[in-house]
């Protein structure tokens, strides 16, 4: 059947793409309002924002870059800077980013670079430069390079941390329980019969992960267990570190019964070295991790582990950026997302050998 002329013209007008300003001309405000409660600015009456959104709706709108910037001088694109892309922690992280930046009308740029980098610091210049992104997030390492930090403080340049050093220490943060679930693992440990626990510790560079190795020593104070200097080892958070490091562990005199090392990666190492040594795990040793990364569920046996939650710590960084934006509140500017012990069967009891 050949469409009427008014069902042609429908189908015009169902295909023209239409401009914010139509959606002022609907829902009878300016351009400056729709543009507010596109995002979701503050001030703008509940009747007006629902009108507003009616419009929106049934125009099928989608608001345009410059659109969106008509309510300030800003770009509305987030910035997000990482140093190891291999890092599964990293991917998590920006899937949480990207979560609060859909809801709150936010893109992402991310942006690797090397934090040991003498150049470091024009490299991120430049990318503020050419982006003219609002602010930016620092996973770590980068979350410890106080010449960056510095430089974005002169710049001006707003930014969020994950997992700094010392969460406490900088504002607009969040961070885990790292010590305090260390300790957890230490005593759970300690409680299975364990009394020589060794650590490897993570790459020396990364101040974040010290706090972990505080929590080893704290949990085995707290278990009333000695602390050996020859049952820590220097770890590199790379799989082949905690090979080497298990194999030094466990052919010394007097080895240890359980290794707890400061990544998944390194523990996967360490059960390398452990299997192809022919030692059973966990019944000639126990091995456990810390991040709970796609491969820890995969290892035989799968690997006991601390589970970070690093989409939500993504999810909080944003939230905690764009609210500083837009001049919100938040009650903690210092968010903490505690961890939690995952018990799988790379560890048990201690052997009566």
């Amino acid at each position: 059947m050949v469409p009427s002329a008014r069902q042609q013209l429908r189908g015009i007008l169902h295909l023209k793409k239409h401009t914010i300003t139509d959606v002022a001309k609907l829902a009878g405000v300016s351009i400056k309002t729709v543009s507010r409660v596109i995002n979701q600015e503050p001030n703008v009456r509940p009747a007006t924002q629902e009108k507003v959104n009616k419009a929106i709706s049934q125009l099928n709108y989608r608001p345009s870059a410059s659109a969106r910037s008509l309510a300030g001088n800003r770009s509305y694109l987030l910035g997000l800077l990482y140093d190891n892309p291999s890092a599964s922690y990293v991917m998590k992280i920006q899937n949480g980013v990207l979560r609060t930046c859909r809801a709150r009308n936010y893109d992402l740029l991310i942006h690797p670079c090397r934090y040991d980098d003498p150049g470091l610091d024009d490299d991120i210049r430049e990318f503020i430069k050419n982006t003219r992104i609002d602010g930016l997030i620092l996973t770590p390492p980068l979350t410890d390079s106080k010449r960056l930090l510095n430089s974005l403080d002169e710049s001006g340049t707003p930014y969020a941390l994950i997992s700094p050093q010392s969460n406490s220490a900088f504002p607009w943060s969040v961070g885990t329980n790292d010590a305090r679930v260390c300790s957890r693992m230490v005593q759970y440990l300690a409680g299975l019969g364990h009394e020589r626990i060794a650590f490897i510790l993570g790459h020396p560079d990364h101040h974040a992960l010290k706090n972990r190795y505080a929590g080893y020593q704290q949990g085995m104070k707290e278990s009333g267990l000695k602390i050996l200097k020859r049952l820590c080892v220097q770890g590199y958070n790379s799989f082949e570190s905690g090979e080497e490091s298990a194999r030094k562990l466990l052919s010394s005199a007097n080895p240890p019964t359980a290794i707890f090392a400061c990544n998944d990666d390194m523990a996967a190492g360490a059960m390398k070295a452990a299997h192809e040594m022919g030692l059973k795990i966990p019944g000639d040793v126990s091995v456990a991790g810390f991040d709970d990364i796609p491969l820890a569920g995969q290892l035989w046996p799968a690997l006991t582990t601390v589970k970070q939650h690093m989409q939500a710590m993504g999810e909080t960084a944003a939230d905690i950026l764009i609210r500083k934006f837009r001049g919100q509140g938040f009650d903690e500017v210092n968010r903490v997302i505690d961890s939690e012990l995952v018990v799988r069967d790379s560890t048990g009891p201690v052997s009566a050998r």
